[in-house]
């Protein structure tokens, strides 16, 4: 069992007080030296005095200042042997001495030794060095450990970490599908690289690059390869770093960070996740958090105040602009906004290729194909798709990534680990209904996602799935394609309906229900989709510690809310009918569909719709062609 050494020393110093006091009383009682005259037999003091006034007692030694005597008496009761005898004296008897000159006793007095004195101080000294001493171990310890007591005096420090030259490994070759944002930083490299090409031409360095974006989207990445292309001192610090429960201890904090950055400069300073410190001031319920917007103004004050910086260039990163200061957005203090999004299909592409780099793939791969299969994934995601592909082919005992370790680390990243398959023939043929009916009317809409797979493999807390390839270069979604998507998400309900009657449809349409009721709604209050007209009725964003959603207060009357659910009911039902007729005049196709996927379990999207178009005419599809 492992004991750290506080807790030793929490132990030895109570053990050290009860022995100390054990040890002095044990002392105490132990120090009288007799020394050849041992007495083994105690005499009580009347029976000293008839001994002495019948002339048994032959010598008397008195010890402990007459305390104690040890006397030589002869004993009539063992046939007048001489016994050694230990007496205890009152504290005041000067008449003994007198009696004892009477009957000419020996009396010898023994003066107490002067080494239990010396024993005593030596002790009453060597405690308190051994309690000091203990004390001194354990205070020396604790401050070497964070929050330790030791440290009571550095609270106010900055806890960023210091790098004169900032080895992060990694440059801007590194990061790929963010090249707008890297166009916007390489400057930066550059003006601390090479600063007068810009003096030259009178343009000053920024103070403050402010990156914003979805996380995983590579942020911090990105502030590591700017450290390690700029060859400058690097400061990084998280923005819950500066705040503490103790009034001023931010601010304090950020006092010595700019202190250390100004005795370094040109440096550059790296806050991840600002938010947590550059909200909003006056913000939330019952006020702001003082000590936050101390710390707060004290940022906005070493940023751009009275004094000014010369050669510090901040970094900060952050996925909620929305929250942030205005006094801290605003030139002269973060000049630069770089948004870093996620990457599209060119991007991905670079992504893949980066963190391909380690990875052991087969020929058969094509990072295109991965990269056309991901649209939505970020950076992070990416890297976690291609190490989840690894680990699938270690399990597997193969000597190289494929496509079928690709394919199932995909899904297993968007929905999921892999389930048992059911068993259960009736509830399989339920779900495989319910994602047919996805499928077909996505299928026969000209205005919807291809199919990409329908499979009855279980993944996550969906019994079955059903996936659509999103046309990626679209940035404007039409009504009739929001229509397509309500129609599709559905057609599962619909199919249902039209196989096994409304009384037995079931739970596995509540996901659905609430992704069209969210969207139709989104078509009413927002996009103006509606027979409401032109009006936009909510706003996209109210936080509630910004003071704008603690009530919900809609801006309409409840006439006006009436007829938003009204209008939201009348798109939802007509997406409804939709997917009904639909699956009602393909139903051949769809009980064909059925049965095959029962018995393979799973679809690919090309197969479904060469089978479709057996039957019915199925509408061609703008495919998205990426440009490389």
């Amino acid at each position: 069992m492992k004991f750290s050494w506080r807790v030793i020393l929490l132990w030895t110093i109570p053990a050290l007080v009860i022995g100390f006091f054990l040890w002095q009383g044990t002392f105490a009682t132990t120090t009288t030296d007799f020394g050849n005259n041992t007495a083994s037999t105690r005499m009580t003091y009347g029976r000293f005095l008839e001994y002495l006034e019948q002339g048994r007692v032959g010598s008397v030694d008195l010890y402990e200042g007459g305390r104690t005597a040890i006397v030589q008496a002869v004993d009539p009761q063992l046939n007048n042997k001489t016994q050694v005898l230990r007496v205890d004296l009152p504290g005041n008897s000067p008449e003994l001495v007198a009696k004892l000159r009477d009957n000419n006793v020996a009396l010898e007095s023994h003066p107490a030794r002067s080494d239990g004195a010396l024993w005593g101080f030596l002790g009453n000294l060597i405690f308190p060095i051994l309690l000091i001493g203990a004390l001194f171990f354990l205070f020396r310890r604790s401050s070497n450990m964070p929050g330790g007591p030791g440290q009571a005096m550095n609270f106010g420090k900055s806890k960023a970490r210091f790098m004169m030259e900032a080895k992060t490994g990694i440059l801007f070759d590194d990061v790929a599908g963010i090249e707008e944002a890297k166009e916007e930083l390489q400057e930066v490299v550059t003006f601390l690289k090479q600063p007068e090409r810009f003096t030259a031409v009178g343009a000053r360095i920024p103070k403050g690059v402010l990156l914003i974006g979805p996380p995983g989207t590579g942020k911090t990445l990105m502030a590591k390869a700017i450290a390690g292309e700029a060859g400058v001192p690097f400061f990084s610090i998280s923005g819950s770093e500066f705040v503490e429960m103790f009034v001023g201890v931010g601010a304090s904090r950020v006092r010595d960070l700019f202190k250390k950055a100004k005795e370094n400069a040109p440096c550059l300073i790296f806050i991840d996740e600002i938010d947590a410190v550059g909200r909003q001031r006056g913000a939330g319920i019952g006020g702001g958090n003082d000590e936050r917007e101390q710390t707060l103004n004290q940022l906005l004050t070493e940023m751009d105040g009275f004094e000014g910086n010369t050669g510090i260039i901040i970094i900060a990163a952050t996925n909620r602009p929305d929250v942030l200061d205005s006094a801290l957005l605003r030139p002269g203090r973060f000049d630069r906004q770089v948004s870093v999004d996620a990457p599209d299909f060119k991007g991905r592409i670079g992504v893949l290729e980066v963190h391909a780099r380690n990875k052991k793939l087969s020929s058969e791969i094509s990072i295109e194909s991965i990269a056309r299969r991901t649209p939505g994934f970020t950076g992070a995601d990416l890297a976690n798709l291609l190490n989840e592909a690894a680990i699938l082919t270690a399990r597997r005992r193969k000597e190289a990534i494929t496509m079928a370790e690709i394919n199932d680390a995909v899904d297993r990243v968007v929905a999921g680990m892999e389930g048992t398959p059911l068993v259960d023939s009736k509830s399989k043929r339920l779900i495989a209904y319910h994602e047919v009916g996805h499928a077909i009317v996505g299928t026969l809409l000209k205005d919807h996602d291809p199919v990409q797979k329908v499979t009855l493999i279980p993944r996550g807390q969906a019994q079955g799935l059903t996936w659509f390839t999103p046309n990626e270069e679209q940035g404007l979604t039409t009504r009739s394609q929001l229509m397509a998507r309500i129609a599709g998400a559905m057609g599962g309900r619909a199919a249902e309906e039209e196989v096994f009657g409304y009384h037995e449809v079931t739970t596995g349409a509540g996901g659905d229900l609430q992704q069209v009721t969210g969207l139709a709604r989104q078509m009413v209050t927002r996009f103006g989709m509606s027979e409401l007209g032109l009006l936009s009725l909510e706003d996209q964003t109210s936080e509630v510690f910004l003071g704008n959603g603690l009530m919900n207060r809609n801006e309409y009357s409840e006439e006006v809310a009436a007829k938003i659910d009204d209008q939201v009911r009348v798109l939802v039902e007509k997406g409804h009918d939709m997917a009904r007729t639909l699956i009602r005049d393909n139903r051949v196709v769809v009980d064909r569909l059925v049965d095959l996927l029962i018995e393979k379990e799973t679809i690919d999207g090309a197969e479904f719709r060469q089978i479709v178009a057996e039957y019915a005419e199925v509408p061609e599809k703008e495919q998205y062609v990426p440009q490389l």
